[in-house]
């Protein structure tokens, strides 16, 4: 029997896709070094943990769909710490950013209607608009200008009777780049010029470096009178390094949005009930955790950078956030070189997992030398790793 046209063509995870080789390399004696996937490695705070351990209840029951009332209190105070005053109300606890995501893109759209979205992205927006049928729109960027939003004249070209939002990532999974406030503004003046809405993936918000501001959706749309128009989705995986716990959330001041995310978390029933207690201990002490954390994967994509640079013909943007750097590499094939580094390549017993550029792009053709690196091991292996891809490099262009 046939599967569906949907079935049969969700894209793979380029993070993710060359996984069995991974396996069957470590199955070989072969340590591999992923360099692939945005899993850190610092210690989640203790008090998260604890907090899984304390839970004392006789039964772990059914939550509220929109997610315990005091972690979505704990996430607007979060939120309203950083400037702009947010309720309860305006919270929804998702299962993971991801669904966030997901939710937002079913609300926002019906199929076939159409998302604007700055490539490279985030992959796995490929693979929530195709299970919503929606399509999205990429605007080009280049490493050349350190992957900066295009003018406004190039992103009103590309809305259509069919756009119903503009998606952006600040800090930028995949390239680290954050956006200014006045591209930000730019942003919110076209949504509102267009009847759009904004949809802000700020899941990075805290991972920045060198005195570079990070500049929250939320306060540019007050000062602009578009709060109404903004959907904002995050997670706490990334800044209380908890991937898994599955805990995100969706954040609007449109009461609408908010309602007809919910009527789809109810079909899920309800957000994981022991991992909103954690997350409730972790924002209780991100004011401690996340500075240190900071300064720790500051000098990582330095390490990084400076490996980069003696890679002859490797062209990259230094990331002003985020954990991810993405260079265009001296190689024909991104794909053949990263099946190369784990079907055939070794040194001192070790290789190195890439994610690999084409799937962060919804242009064909685009990402062909590129990878995704995440600078998420700790230093003395991020080097080694590093190494490993220079010499990886060499070897298959020696072929």
């Amino acid at each position: 029997m046939d599967l569906s046209q949907r079935g049969r063509t969700m894209p793979a995870s380029p993070i993710r896709k060359l996984a069995g080789l991974a396996d069957a390399a470590k199955a070989r004696g072969t340590r591999v070094y992923g360099l692939n996937i945005g899993q850190p490695d610092i210690a989640t705070p203790p008090e998260m943990l604890e907090a899984v351990r304390g839970f004392d209840e006789t039964v772990l029951a059914y939550g509220p769909s929109a997610g315990l009332p005091e972690t979505r209190s704990a996430m607007a105070r979060y939120l309203t710490n950083l400037g702009t005053p947010v309720d309860p109300s305006n919270v929804l606890v998702t299962d993971g950013g991801s669904e966030a995501i997901l939710f937002a893109m079913a609300a926002l759209c019906d199929p076939g209607d159409e998302i604007i979205v700055f490539e490279p992205f985030y992959t796995n927006y490929a693979g929530f608009a195709h299970i919503t049928s929606v399509r999205l729109v990429p605007i080009t960027t280049s490493v050349e200008n350190g992957y900066r939003p295009p003018s406004i004249d190039r992103i009103e070209a590309a809305i259509t009777p069919r756009t119903r939002a503009i998606l952006y990532c600040s800090p930028s999974n995949p390239t680290g780049t954050i956006l200014r406030r006045g591209e930000v503004r730019v942003l919110v003046d076209l949504v509102k010029k267009h009847d759009l809405f904004l949809v802000a993936d700020e899941v990075y918000r805290e991972f920045v470096y060198d005195g570079v501001e990070h500049v929250g959706v939320l306060e540019v749309a007050a000062d602009a009178g578009a709060l109404e128009r903004v959907v904002l989705v995050d997670s706490i995986s990334k800044r209380f390094s908890a991937c898994g716990a599955r805990i995100g959330f969706l954040c609007s001041p449109n009461p609408s949005v908010i309602e007809a995310c919910l009527r789809f978390g109810q079909s899920r029933l309800c957000p994981p009930t022991i991992d909103q207690y954690a997350a409730i201990a972790g924002y209780g002490v991100i004011d401690r955790y996340v500075p240190p954390m900071i300064d720790e994967y500051r000098r990582r994509r330095d390490l990084v950078m400076g490996a980069l640079a003696d890679i002859e013909g490797a062209v990259c943007a230094r990331p002003e956030g985020a954990f991810y750097v993405m260079p265009r590499i001296p190689v024909d094939d991104a794909d053949a070189f990263a099946a190369f580094m784990l079907d055939d390549f070794k040194h001192d017993g070790a290789t190195v997992m890439l994610a690999t550029g084409a799937g962060f792009y919804a242009t064909p053709g685009l990402g062909r030398d590129e990878i995704r690196i995440a600078y998420v091991l700790q230093e003395d292996h991020l080097a080694i790793a590093m190494d490993l891809l220079k010499r990886g490099i060499d070897a298959y262009n020696e072929r």
